[in-house]
Protein backbone atom coordinates (compact mmCIF):
# COMPACT_ATOMS: atom_id res chain seq x y z
CA UNK A 1 0.00 0.00 0.00
CA UNK A 2 0.97 3.61 -0.74
CA UNK A 3 2.35 5.38 2.17
CA UNK A 4 0.26 8.50 2.05
CA UNK A 5 -2.96 5.62 2.06
CA UNK A 6 -1.06 3.96 5.19
CA UNK A 7 -1.00 7.96 7.15
CA UNK A 8 -4.56 8.33 5.69
CA UNK A 9 -5.86 5.11 6.93
CA UNK A 10 -4.30 5.68 10.64
CA UNK A 11 -5.83 9.10 10.63
CA UNK A 12 -9.22 7.95 9.62
CA UNK A 13 -8.97 5.60 12.63
CA UNK A 14 -8.21 8.50 14.90
CA UNK A 15 -11.07 10.11 13.62
CA UNK A 16 -13.71 7.19 13.55
CA UNK A 17 -12.45 6.66 17.29
CA UNK A 18 -13.14 10.20 18.33
CA UNK A 19 -9.17 10.21 18.89
CA UNK A 20 -9.52 13.63 16.80
CA UNK A 21 -12.86 15.23 17.03
CA UNK A 22 -14.61 18.05 15.21
CA UNK A 23 -12.62 20.88 15.34
CA UNK A 24 -9.34 19.20 16.34
CA UNK A 25 -6.35 20.26 13.97
CA UNK A 26 -4.56 17.83 12.68
CA UNK A 27 -0.47 17.68 12.86
CA UNK A 28 1.27 20.85 10.69
CA UNK A 29 2.81 19.54 7.50
CA UNK A 30 6.21 19.89 9.20
CA UNK A 31 5.32 17.84 12.24
CA UNK A 32 3.64 15.06 10.46
CA UNK A 33 6.27 14.96 7.93
CA UNK A 34 8.88 14.45 10.89
CA UNK A 35 6.83 12.19 12.61
CA UNK A 36 6.32 9.59 9.98
CA UNK A 37 9.77 10.17 8.06
CA UNK A 38 8.49 10.98 4.32
CA UNK A 39 8.39 14.17 2.70
CA UNK A 40 6.14 16.39 2.25
CA UNK A 41 4.39 15.73 -1.10
CA UNK A 42 3.21 12.09 0.82
CA UNK A 43 1.66 14.23 4.08
CA UNK A 44 -0.04 16.48 1.49
CA UNK A 45 -1.46 13.82 -0.16
CA UNK A 46 -2.56 11.86 2.63
CA UNK A 47 -4.40 15.26 3.99
CA UNK A 48 -6.23 15.55 0.23
CA UNK A 49 -7.67 12.28 0.73
CA UNK A 50 -9.41 12.77 3.56
CA UNK A 51 -10.50 16.20 2.25
CA UNK A 52 -11.88 14.12 -0.53
CA UNK A 53 -13.98 11.83 1.44
CA UNK A 54 -15.28 14.99 3.45
CA UNK A 55 -13.30 14.12 6.91
CA UNK A 56 -11.52 17.17 7.27
CA UNK A 57 -10.99 20.94 6.07
CA UNK A 58 -8.42 22.86 4.95
CA UNK A 59 -8.52 26.57 6.70
CA UNK A 60 -6.29 29.48 4.91
CA UNK A 61 -3.18 29.87 6.74
CA UNK A 62 -4.14 27.78 9.59
CA UNK A 63 -3.81 24.12 8.74
CA UNK A 64 -5.99 21.47 8.69
CA UNK A 65 -9.19 20.82 10.77
CA UNK A 66 -11.53 17.71 11.79
CA UNK A 67 -14.83 18.58 9.88
CA UNK A 68 -17.91 18.12 12.22
CA UNK A 69 -20.23 15.28 10.90
CA UNK A 70 -23.33 16.03 8.76
CA UNK A 71 -26.37 16.76 10.93
CA UNK A 72 -28.18 14.52 8.21
CA UNK A 73 -28.49 13.93 4.61
CA UNK A 74 -30.95 13.48 2.03
CA UNK A 75 -31.51 10.40 0.36
CA UNK A 76 -29.91 9.45 -3.22
CA UNK A 77 -32.12 9.77 -6.21
CA UNK A 78 -33.86 6.38 -7.13
CA UNK A 79 -32.53 5.22 -10.48
CA UNK A 80 -33.55 6.49 -13.74
CA UNK A 81 -35.99 4.33 -15.83
CA UNK A 82 -36.82 4.79 -19.12
CA UNK A 83 -38.44 2.62 -22.13
CA UNK A 84 -35.80 2.52 -24.87
CA UNK A 85 -37.66 3.01 -27.76
CA UNK A 86 -36.34 5.69 -30.34
CA UNK A 87 -38.36 8.86 -30.07
CA UNK A 88 -37.63 12.14 -31.27
CA UNK A 89 -35.60 14.78 -29.23
CA UNK A 90 -37.82 17.78 -28.27
CA UNK A 91 -35.73 20.20 -26.27
CA UNK A 92 -34.55 22.89 -28.20
CA UNK A 93 -37.49 25.25 -27.73
CA UNK A 94 -37.62 25.00 -24.01
CA UNK A 95 -33.77 25.30 -23.45
CA UNK A 96 -33.15 28.76 -24.97
CA UNK A 97 -36.86 29.53 -23.27
CA UNK A 98 -35.51 29.06 -19.96
CA UNK A 99 -31.98 30.83 -21.21
CA UNK A 100 -34.11 34.09 -22.55
CA UNK A 101 -36.23 34.02 -18.81
CA UNK A 102 -33.18 33.84 -17.21
CA UNK A 103 -31.30 36.47 -18.91
CA UNK A 104 -33.91 38.79 -18.17
CA UNK A 105 -34.07 38.07 -14.70
CA UNK A 106 -30.67 38.82 -14.12
CA UNK A 107 -30.53 36.02 -11.03
CA UNK A 108 -27.76 37.26 -8.62
CA UNK A 109 -26.53 33.88 -7.46
CA UNK A 110 -26.04 31.41 -10.15
CA UNK A 111 -26.96 28.27 -9.28
CA UNK A 112 -28.34 27.08 -12.92
CA UNK A 113 -25.24 28.20 -14.86
CA UNK A 114 -23.85 25.17 -17.18
CA UNK A 115 -20.17 26.91 -16.12
CA UNK A 116 -17.44 27.77 -13.55
CA UNK A 117 -16.72 31.15 -11.78
CA UNK A 118 -13.58 32.40 -14.41
CA UNK A 119 -12.11 33.52 -10.76
CA UNK A 120 -11.35 29.81 -10.42
CA UNK A 121 -9.30 29.71 -13.44
CA UNK A 122 -5.62 31.02 -14.01
CA UNK A 123 -6.56 33.28 -16.97
CA UNK A 124 -3.65 36.19 -16.26
CA UNK A 125 -0.93 33.24 -16.96
CA UNK A 126 -3.08 31.31 -19.80
CA UNK A 127 -3.21 35.29 -21.59
CA UNK A 128 0.49 36.13 -21.44
CA UNK A 129 1.18 32.62 -22.90
CA UNK A 130 -1.60 34.37 -25.26
CA UNK A 131 0.53 36.99 -26.38
CA UNK A 132 3.63 35.06 -26.00
CA UNK A 133 2.03 32.87 -29.28
CA UNK A 134 0.72 35.41 -31.05
CA UNK A 135 4.37 36.56 -31.37
CA UNK A 136 5.44 33.31 -32.68
CA UNK A 137 2.78 32.60 -35.51
CA UNK A 138 3.25 33.32 -38.66
CA UNK A 139 0.19 34.30 -40.52
CA UNK A 140 0.79 32.12 -44.49
CA UNK A 141 0.95 28.56 -43.22
CA UNK A 142 -2.18 29.54 -41.03
CA UNK A 143 -4.41 29.95 -43.59
CA UNK A 144 -3.45 27.16 -45.77
CA UNK A 145 -3.62 24.40 -43.12
CA UNK A 146 -5.88 21.52 -43.06
CA UNK A 147 -3.75 18.97 -40.48
CA UNK A 148 -5.87 17.82 -37.71
CA UNK A 149 -4.50 20.50 -35.23
CA UNK A 150 -1.13 21.62 -33.61
CA UNK A 151 0.94 18.51 -33.56
CA UNK A 152 2.94 19.75 -30.45
CA UNK A 153 -0.89 20.26 -28.75
CA UNK A 154 -1.32 16.61 -29.91
CA UNK A 155 1.50 15.37 -28.66
CA UNK A 156 1.00 17.25 -24.79
CA UNK A 157 -2.39 15.98 -25.17
CA UNK A 158 -1.32 12.43 -25.35
CA UNK A 159 0.94 12.92 -22.88
CA UNK A 160 -1.90 13.38 -20.56
CA UNK A 161 -3.54 10.41 -21.14
CA UNK A 162 -0.84 8.38 -20.08
CA UNK A 163 -1.51 9.83 -16.83
CA UNK A 164 -4.58 8.18 -17.03
CA UNK A 165 -3.50 4.63 -18.31
CA UNK A 166 -4.61 5.04 -21.59
CA UNK A 167 -2.47 4.93 -24.43
CA UNK A 168 -3.31 7.31 -27.48
CA UNK A 169 -1.09 8.62 -30.38
CA UNK A 170 -0.77 11.70 -31.45
CA UNK A 171 -2.03 10.86 -34.70
CA UNK A 172 -5.22 9.74 -33.99
CA UNK A 173 -6.62 13.08 -31.98
CA UNK A 174 -8.13 16.00 -33.99
CA UNK A 175 -8.41 19.01 -32.46
CA UNK A 176 -11.46 20.75 -32.21
CA UNK A 177 -13.41 23.82 -30.94
CA UNK A 178 -14.16 22.51 -27.32
CA UNK A 179 -15.81 19.02 -26.75
CA UNK A 180 -19.65 20.28 -28.43
CA UNK A 181 -17.67 20.25 -31.75
CA UNK A 182 -15.70 17.27 -31.19
CA UNK A 183 -18.97 15.27 -29.96
CA UNK A 184 -21.28 17.15 -32.70
CA UNK A 185 -18.73 15.85 -35.31
CA UNK A 186 -18.03 12.16 -34.02
CA UNK A 187 -22.20 12.05 -34.31
CA UNK A 188 -22.11 13.27 -37.65
CA UNK A 189 -19.41 10.81 -38.30
CA UNK A 190 -20.89 7.58 -37.32
CA UNK A 191 -25.02 8.19 -38.01
CA UNK A 192 -27.41 9.30 -40.57
CA UNK A 193 -30.52 11.47 -40.23
CA UNK A 194 -32.94 9.20 -38.66
CA UNK A 195 -30.59 6.85 -36.93
CA UNK A 196 -31.46 6.01 -33.21
CA UNK A 197 -28.69 6.84 -30.75
CA UNK A 198 -28.84 5.62 -27.08
CA UNK A 199 -28.33 7.92 -24.28
CA UNK A 200 -28.42 8.24 -20.58
CA UNK A 201 -31.36 9.70 -19.02
CA UNK A 202 -31.04 12.17 -17.90
CA UNK A 203 -28.51 13.61 -20.01
CA UNK A 204 -26.94 17.16 -20.76
CA UNK A 205 -29.10 19.49 -23.14
CA UNK A 206 -26.76 20.56 -25.41
CA UNK A 207 -26.11 16.80 -26.27
CA UNK A 208 -29.80 16.34 -26.95
CA UNK A 209 -29.76 20.06 -28.57
CA UNK A 210 -26.95 18.51 -31.12
CA UNK A 211 -28.82 15.38 -31.33
CA UNK A 212 -32.34 17.26 -32.62
CA UNK A 213 -30.27 19.86 -34.74
CA UNK A 214 -28.41 16.41 -37.00
CA UNK A 215 -32.43 15.25 -37.04
CA UNK A 216 -31.69 12.01 -35.18
CA UNK A 217 -33.86 10.22 -32.72
CA UNK A 218 -32.97 8.47 -28.98
CA UNK A 219 -33.30 5.93 -27.49
CA UNK A 220 -33.24 6.74 -23.20
CA UNK A 221 -31.52 4.35 -21.41
CA UNK A 222 -31.90 3.33 -17.57
CA UNK A 223 -29.45 4.72 -15.46
CA UNK A 224 -27.85 4.43 -12.07
CA UNK A 225 -27.76 7.92 -10.45
CA UNK A 226 -24.32 6.73 -8.65
CA UNK A 227 -22.45 3.98 -11.61
CA UNK A 228 -24.38 5.32 -14.49
CA UNK A 229 -26.09 3.42 -17.21
CA UNK A 230 -27.64 0.40 -17.13
CA UNK A 231 -25.24 -1.82 -18.87
CA UNK A 232 -27.72 -4.70 -19.44
CA UNK A 233 -30.63 -2.16 -20.66
CA UNK A 234 -27.95 -1.33 -23.25
CA UNK A 235 -27.26 -4.49 -24.21
CA UNK A 236 -30.85 -5.62 -24.50
CA UNK A 237 -31.39 -2.44 -26.74
CA UNK A 238 -28.33 -3.30 -29.01
CA UNK A 239 -29.37 -6.34 -30.21
CA UNK A 240 -32.45 -5.04 -31.50
CA UNK A 241 -30.29 -3.64 -34.48
CA UNK A 242 -31.73 -0.33 -34.14
CA UNK A 243 -28.97 1.46 -32.23
CA UNK A 244 -26.61 3.03 -34.23
CA UNK A 245 -24.37 5.00 -31.46
CA UNK A 246 -23.65 5.08 -27.93
CA UNK A 247 -23.56 9.08 -26.32
CA UNK A 248 -22.33 8.64 -22.79
CA UNK A 249 -20.82 10.78 -20.10
CA UNK A 250 -19.04 8.20 -17.62
CA UNK A 251 -17.46 10.47 -15.20
CA UNK A 252 -18.95 12.80 -13.24
CA UNK A 253 -22.31 13.09 -15.62
CA UNK A 254 -24.09 16.11 -16.12
CA UNK A 255 -26.66 16.41 -14.99
CA UNK A 256 -26.72 13.77 -12.00
CA UNK A 257 -22.82 12.85 -10.95
CA UNK A 258 -22.60 9.59 -11.71
CA UNK A 259 -19.17 8.53 -12.12
CA UNK A 260 -18.79 4.49 -13.86
CA UNK A 261 -16.76 1.88 -11.76
CA UNK A 262 -13.87 0.70 -14.35
CA UNK A 263 -15.15 -2.46 -14.51
CA UNK A 264 -18.17 -1.53 -15.72
CA UNK A 265 -16.32 1.42 -18.64
CA UNK A 266 -14.66 -2.08 -19.56
CA UNK A 267 -17.62 -3.98 -20.17
CA UNK A 268 -18.87 -1.02 -22.31
CA UNK A 269 -15.91 -0.91 -24.90
CA UNK A 270 -16.22 -4.59 -24.97
CA UNK A 271 -19.92 -4.18 -25.91
CA UNK A 272 -19.13 -1.53 -28.52
CA UNK A 273 -16.51 -4.08 -30.13
CA UNK A 274 -19.13 -6.98 -29.65
CA UNK A 275 -22.24 -5.12 -31.56
CA UNK A 276 -19.43 -2.84 -33.85
CA UNK A 277 -21.41 0.39 -32.64
CA UNK A 278 -19.71 3.31 -31.89
CA UNK A 279 -18.99 4.77 -28.43
CA UNK A 280 -18.88 8.64 -28.33
CA UNK A 281 -17.33 9.05 -24.84
CA UNK A 282 -17.73 12.65 -23.26
CA UNK A 283 -15.44 12.75 -20.91
CA UNK A 284 -14.70 16.71 -20.12
CA UNK A 285 -15.18 16.61 -16.69
CA UNK A 286 -12.95 13.91 -15.83
CA UNK A 287 -10.09 16.12 -14.69
CA UNK A 288 -12.20 17.71 -11.83
CA UNK A 289 -11.87 14.72 -9.26
CA UNK A 290 -12.32 15.05 -6.07
CA UNK A 291 -10.61 11.88 -4.66
CA UNK A 292 -6.89 10.91 -5.31
CA UNK A 293 -6.37 9.25 -9.06
CA UNK A 294 -8.83 10.52 -12.10
CA UNK A 295 -11.18 8.18 -13.19
CA UNK A 296 -9.74 5.73 -16.22
CA UNK A 297 -11.81 6.53 -19.61
CA UNK A 298 -13.48 3.71 -21.29
CA UNK A 299 -11.11 4.58 -24.17
CA UNK A 300 -8.39 3.10 -22.01
CA UNK A 301 -10.07 -0.15 -22.57
CA UNK A 302 -11.28 0.30 -26.40
CA UNK A 303 -8.90 -2.51 -28.20
CA UNK A 304 -10.59 -2.15 -31.68
CA UNK A 305 -11.38 1.73 -32.14
CA UNK A 306 -15.02 1.66 -31.61
CA UNK A 307 -14.51 4.49 -28.91
CA UNK A 308 -14.16 8.38 -29.47
CA UNK A 309 -13.44 10.05 -27.05
CA UNK A 310 -13.99 13.43 -26.58
CA UNK A 311 -12.41 16.13 -24.07
CA UNK A 312 -11.76 19.58 -23.30
CA UNK A 313 -9.92 22.20 -21.60
CA UNK A 314 -12.52 24.54 -21.25
CA UNK A 315 -13.72 22.82 -17.80
CA UNK A 316 -10.13 22.68 -16.39
CA UNK A 317 -8.05 25.44 -17.53
CA UNK A 318 -9.18 28.01 -20.43
CA UNK A 319 -13.16 28.43 -21.21
CA UNK A 320 -12.62 31.34 -23.63
CA UNK A 321 -9.91 29.39 -25.81
CA UNK A 322 -12.66 26.56 -26.99
CA UNK A 323 -10.37 23.76 -27.45
CA UNK A 324 -11.35 20.50 -27.33
CA UNK A 325 -10.36 17.38 -28.94
CA UNK A 326 -11.58 13.82 -30.33
CA UNK A 327 -9.44 10.46 -29.91
CA UNK A 328 -11.59 9.02 -32.52
CA UNK A 329 -10.14 5.70 -33.35
CA UNK A 330 -10.90 3.81 -36.16
CA UNK A 331 -12.84 7.08 -37.23
CA UNK A 332 -10.23 9.35 -37.07
CA UNK A 333 -9.91 10.55 -40.58
CA UNK A 334 -13.73 10.26 -41.50
CA UNK A 335 -13.39 12.89 -38.40
CA UNK A 336 -10.75 15.03 -39.60
CA UNK A 337 -12.45 15.28 -42.71
CA UNK A 338 -16.01 16.56 -41.28
CA UNK A 339 -13.95 18.70 -39.29
CA UNK A 340 -12.28 20.65 -42.78
CA UNK A 341 -16.00 20.60 -44.09
CA UNK A 342 -17.61 21.88 -41.08
CA UNK A 343 -14.77 24.72 -39.67
CA UNK A 344 -11.59 24.05 -41.93
CA UNK A 345 -9.55 24.19 -38.72
CA UNK A 346 -9.63 25.29 -35.20
CA UNK A 347 -8.20 28.99 -33.77
CA UNK A 348 -4.09 28.62 -34.23
CA UNK A 349 -4.09 31.46 -31.72
CA UNK A 350 -5.91 29.45 -28.63
CA UNK A 351 -3.96 26.37 -29.56
CA UNK A 352 -0.68 27.80 -29.71
CA UNK A 353 -1.79 29.49 -26.30
CA UNK A 354 -2.51 26.20 -24.90
CA UNK A 355 0.76 24.52 -26.09
CA UNK A 356 2.97 27.82 -24.28
CA UNK A 357 0.84 27.35 -21.08
CA UNK A 358 1.38 23.85 -21.12
CA UNK A 359 5.26 23.57 -21.72
CA UNK A 360 6.03 25.89 -18.56
CA UNK A 361 4.27 23.82 -16.22
CA UNK A 362 2.05 24.76 -13.29
CA UNK A 363 -1.31 22.81 -15.00
CA UNK A 364 -1.40 20.13 -12.02
CA UNK A 365 -0.84 22.32 -9.01
CA UNK A 366 -4.28 24.81 -10.73
CA UNK A 367 -6.33 21.73 -11.12
CA UNK A 368 -5.04 20.74 -7.58
CA UNK A 369 -6.45 24.15 -6.28
CA UNK A 370 -9.23 24.26 -8.65
CA UNK A 371 -10.48 20.55 -7.16
CA UNK A 372 -10.12 21.57 -3.55
CA UNK A 373 -12.02 24.67 -4.30
CA UNK A 374 -14.98 22.96 -5.94
CA UNK A 375 -14.78 19.75 -3.41
CA UNK A 376 -15.20 22.23 -0.55
CA UNK A 377 -18.19 23.54 -2.43
CA UNK A 378 -20.19 20.27 -3.02
CA UNK A 379 -19.73 19.78 0.57
CA UNK A 380 -21.70 22.81 1.23
CA UNK A 381 -24.04 23.02 -0.95
CA UNK A 382 -24.81 19.01 0.01
CA UNK A 383 -25.01 20.17 3.82
CA UNK A 384 -27.08 22.75 2.82
CA UNK A 385 -29.39 20.89 0.76
CA UNK A 386 -30.14 18.55 3.58
CA UNK A 387 -30.70 20.89 6.09
CA UNK A 388 -32.54 23.39 4.24
CA UNK A 389 -35.09 21.08 1.80
CA UNK A 390 -38.19 18.90 2.99
CA UNK A 391 -36.74 15.44 4.13
CA UNK A 392 -38.81 13.77 1.06
CA UNK A 393 -36.58 15.09 -1.53
CA UNK A 394 -33.27 13.30 -2.75
CA UNK A 395 -30.15 14.71 -3.94
CA UNK A 396 -27.33 12.97 -5.51
CA UNK A 397 -23.58 12.83 -4.14
CA UNK A 398 -20.57 13.48 -6.78
CA UNK A 399 -17.55 12.82 -6.20
CA UNK A 400 -15.87 15.30 -8.85
CA UNK A 401 -17.97 18.07 -11.80
CA UNK A 402 -19.67 20.52 -10.61
CA UNK A 403 -23.61 19.17 -10.77
CA UNK A 404 -25.81 18.40 -8.07
CA UNK A 405 -29.33 16.71 -9.37
CA UNK A 406 -32.44 16.93 -7.16
CA UNK A 407 -35.73 15.30 -7.42
CA UNK A 408 -38.26 17.37 -5.47
CA UNK A 409 -41.94 15.49 -4.40
CA UNK A 410 -44.21 14.63 -7.03
CA UNK A 411 -46.59 17.77 -6.28
CA UNK A 412 -43.71 20.59 -7.09
CA UNK A 413 -43.93 21.92 -10.36
CA UNK A 414 -40.20 22.92 -11.18
CA UNK A 415 -40.87 25.19 -14.32
CA UNK A 416 -43.25 27.22 -11.58
CA UNK A 417 -40.13 26.93 -9.27
CA UNK A 418 -37.79 28.11 -11.41
CA UNK A 419 -39.93 31.41 -12.28
CA UNK A 420 -40.40 32.01 -8.45
CA UNK A 421 -36.86 31.57 -7.90
CA UNK A 422 -35.48 33.52 -10.53
CA UNK A 423 -37.95 36.41 -9.17
CA UNK A 424 -35.93 36.05 -5.61
CA UNK A 425 -32.65 36.02 -7.71
CA UNK A 426 -31.63 32.62 -7.93
CA UNK A 427 -31.05 30.60 -10.81
CA UNK A 428 -31.72 26.87 -11.30
CA UNK A 429 -31.97 24.47 -14.31
CA UNK A 430 -35.20 22.58 -14.34
CA UNK A 431 -35.48 18.73 -14.95
CA UNK A 432 -37.11 19.21 -17.89
CA UNK A 433 -34.12 20.48 -20.30
CA UNK A 434 -32.25 17.46 -19.44
CA UNK A 435 -34.89 14.56 -20.63
CA UNK A 436 -35.59 14.02 -24.83
CA UNK A 437 -39.57 14.03 -23.71
CA UNK A 438 -39.33 17.33 -21.26
CA UNK A 439 -39.30 14.73 -18.22
CA UNK A 440 -38.54 14.91 -14.67
CA UNK A 441 -40.82 17.92 -14.11
CA UNK A 442 -40.07 17.71 -10.23
CA UNK A 443 -36.53 17.68 -10.51
CA UNK A 444 -33.29 20.25 -11.34
CA UNK A 445 -30.05 20.56 -11.26
CA UNK A 446 -27.59 22.79 -9.34
CA UNK A 447 -24.56 24.00 -10.33
CA UNK A 448 -21.97 24.42 -7.33
CA UNK A 449 -19.41 25.88 -9.41
CA UNK A 450 -19.88 29.55 -9.56
CA UNK A 451 -21.13 30.73 -6.91
CA UNK A 452 -19.05 31.16 -3.28
CA UNK A 453 -19.68 29.26 -0.50
CA UNK A 454 -21.35 32.06 1.23
CA UNK A 455 -23.98 32.71 -1.69
CA UNK A 456 -24.38 28.60 -1.75
CA UNK A 457 -25.90 28.92 1.88
CA UNK A 458 -27.74 32.09 1.00
CA UNK A 459 -29.11 30.89 -2.08
CA UNK A 460 -29.78 26.96 -0.75
CA UNK A 461 -32.07 28.86 2.00
CA UNK A 462 -33.92 30.94 -0.12
CA UNK A 463 -34.46 27.29 -2.24
CA UNK A 464 -35.54 25.13 0.15
CA UNK A 465 -38.17 28.28 1.75
CA UNK A 466 -39.70 27.64 -2.44
CA UNK A 467 -39.50 24.41 -2.05
CA UNK A 468 -41.35 24.32 1.00
CA UNK A 469 -44.09 25.98 0.09
CA UNK A 470 -44.61 24.54 -3.58
CA UNK A 471 -44.74 21.31 -1.90
CA UNK A 472 -47.44 22.29 0.52
CA UNK A 473 -48.94 24.00 -2.25
CA UNK A 474 -49.30 20.77 -4.04
CA UNK A 475 -50.49 19.21 -1.03
CA UNK A 476 -52.97 21.51 -0.77
CA UNK A 477 -54.17 20.78 -4.75
CA UNK A 478 -54.08 16.80 -4.26
CA UNK A 479 -56.84 17.37 -1.20
CA UNK A 480 -58.70 19.51 -2.97
CA UNK A 481 -58.88 17.31 -6.06
CA UNK A 482 -59.68 14.11 -4.14
CA UNK A 483 -62.19 16.26 -2.52
CA UNK A 484 -64.00 17.60 -5.55
CA UNK A 485 -63.69 13.60 -7.04
CA UNK A 486 -65.57 12.78 -3.92
CA UNK A 487 -68.29 14.88 -4.10
CA UNK A 488 -68.81 14.04 -7.81
CA UNK A 489 -69.34 10.64 -7.09
CA UNK A 490 -71.82 11.38 -4.56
Amino acid sequence: MARYRDIANELFEQIDKKVLCAGDRLPSIRAATRRHRVNPGTVIRAYRELEARGLIESRPRSGYFVRPPAERQLSQPTRFKAVPRSVAVQVIDLVFEVFETTKRATPVIQFGAPFMNPELFPLAQVNRAGAAAARRLVSSPIVQDLSPGSAELRRLIALRYLSSGCVVSPDELVITCGAFEAIALSLRVVTRPGDTVAIETPSFYAILQTIQQIGLNVAEIATDPATGVDLNALEHALKTGSIKACVVMPSFQNPVGSCMPDERRKVLAGLAERYKVPVIEDDVYAELHFGAHRPRPVKAFDRSGWVLHCGSFSKSLAPGYRIGWAAAGRFTRALWQQKVISSFNTAPICQETLVGFLRRGGFERHLRQLRRSLSARCREMLRAVSAEFPTNCRMSRPDGGYMLWIELPQSVDVMQLHRRALAAGVSIAPGPMFSARRGYRNCLRLSFGYASTAQIREGIHTLGRLVRSASMEGVARKRERRRTAASSKR
